[in-house]
């Protein structure tokens, strides 16, 4: 299918943009952009994208060089019991190691050193880590502007219910005004005993249900108004100050794509990153290879053997070291780890990766079919609509010329008061019928340009 675009109207602004024509006044598009920047969900998103790209970024950092220093000191006390063969000292002939012999040392030790390590080759794992990652977080964002989407759609079709409120409040007092007209009318023709009181309690009964209405419709608006704070943040001044035209939205060309869907993009983002991760994994086949470096400090002092040589004076012998110190020892060299074999987890891990991959593209597939069905629904919604707008419109002038001639007919006494208010309320529900039939005809071609994936992205300061 052709790929096509499908922008918002800016009534502000005059311009039709590709097939689609909505118009959205300046306070109407500043309540939909305070609902995006308010949005819970949206600022998550937000997090979750950023903490995505500090994890992108944690891998890459694996090859910067790490810097390690330490500081060891100890204290020995031990004793050492050997068994060897009986050596003998030549000249004086003494023995020695003659059976188990034990040696009593102590001393001191102290290790210092600063080394540096840093991963030369990681087999591919660090960069396709990243690269996952970051296909994950273009995921997320596709997921994101599609929830803008839902958010217009709430905000533009919640004040079209408040629009709705206020036509019926409309339809209402024009109601009881011409009722109250009747009640005074058929009060005095009652008193010149021209009419009967079921006359007057005929209309009495209808004005009781204009007042019941009237409180139904006070309990939705309280509701409405309650939503859009809810979802704008605005006050009841700031909601009374957003003002446009009911009017149709028009879609012009029938041949329209989901190939811009952003779910369907965040889908196959995620799928790449699949896709690196199979890499990454493959990537433990091969061999590790790292550097290091740095300078280290040892010393051993203050240290003492009793040995089992005995002196002339029959005392042993004691060894003691003042001091033995490495110092300034600098050292390089590379590593290279390569584990062979890892008892099939790697394998595992593989085979884990291709099946991921494979269930991604299964719901890819399906995820289109079902949009493509979804948007085929939802032009036919709208269509059906879009025609319906004209017989509730033609249904609406009826039911008033109805009414105007039940008005003067009634006066006339050439019908009863039950015709009389039975053209009343036809005139109401008529009314009612095509106003309602407006906003779902404008809900339905809003969820058309969803489907698309071309709503949000036009709503762009």
């Amino acid at each position: 299918m052709m790929r096509k675009h499908l922008p918002i109207f800016f009534f502000f602004l005059s311009l039709t943009y590709g097939y689609a024509q909505i118009e959205v006044s300046p306070t109407l598009e500043d309540a939909i952009y305070k609902a995006i920047e308010k949005s819970t969900s949206l600022k998550n998103k937000d997090l979750d994208i950023e903490k995505l790209n500090l994890q992108e970024k944690g891998v890459w950092n694996k090859y910067i060089p790490t810097v390690e220093a330490s500081a060891l000191y100890t204290y020995f006390d031990n004793k050492l019991t050997v068994d060897l063969p009986t050596a003998t000292v030549p000249i004086v002939n003494y023995p020695l190691f003659d059976g188990k012999t034990a040696f009593k040392n102590y001393g001191n030790i102290f290790n210092g050193s600063v080394m540096a390590k840093t991963v030369l080759f990681s087999g591919m794992q660090i960069p396709n880590g990243a690269k996952a990652i970051q296909e994950k977080s273009k995921g997320t964002v596709f997921l994101k502007e599609s929830e803008k989407d839902g958010i217009i759609k709430d905000v533009i079709n919640t004040f079209d219910q408040l629009e709705l409120l206020k036509e019926i409040d409309k339809l209402i007092k024009e109601s009881e005004k011409r009722l109250d007209t009747e009640t005074k009318r058929v009060t005095k023709a009652i008193e010149q005993g021209l009419a009967i009181p079921y006359d007057r309690d005929k209309i009495k009964l209808a004005s009781l249900e204009l007042t019941s209405k009237k409180i139904e419709l006070d309990g939705k608006r309280r509701l409405i108004y309650k939503k859009i704070q809810y979802l704008t943040g605005y006050s009841i001044s700031e909601i009374d100050n957003v003002q446009y035209n009911l009017v149709p939205y028009l879609i012009t060309d029938e041949k329209l794509s989901t190939q811009n869907k952003q779910e369907i993009k965040a889908l196959e983002s995620f799928k790449t990153a699949y896709e690196y991760l199979l890499k990454k994994e493959k990537g433990t086949y091969l061999p590790t290879l790292g550097a290091f470096g740095g300078v280290s400090y040892s010393s051993l002092f203050n240290a003492n053997a009793t040995t089992p040589i005995v002196t002339g004076i029959n005392q042993a012998l004691y060894l003691g070291l003042n001091e033995a110190t490495i110092s300034n020892n600098w050292v390089v060299g590379a590593a290279m780890k390569w584990e062979v074999f890892s008892g099939f987890e790697r394998k595992h891990k593989v085979h884990e990766a291709k099946i991921n991959i494979e269930q991604m593209q299964n719901q890819i597939d399906d995820t289109k079919e079902k949009l493509e069905l979804l948007l085929e629904k939802n032009f036919v919604d709208y269509s059906v609509l879009t025609q319906k707008i004209d017989i509730t419109q033609q249904q609406e002038k009826v039911a008033g010329n109805n009414l105007n001639l039940a008005i003067k007919q009634y006066k006339e006494g050439l019908i009863n008061i039950s015709e009389r208010l039975e053209a009343e309320n036809d005139s109401y529900k008529a009314s009612v019928n095509k106003t309602t039939t407006l906003i779902e005809q404008r809900l339905s071609a809003i969820e058309t340009i969803i489907a698309t994936g071309d709503l949000s992205k036009k709503l762009s300061k």
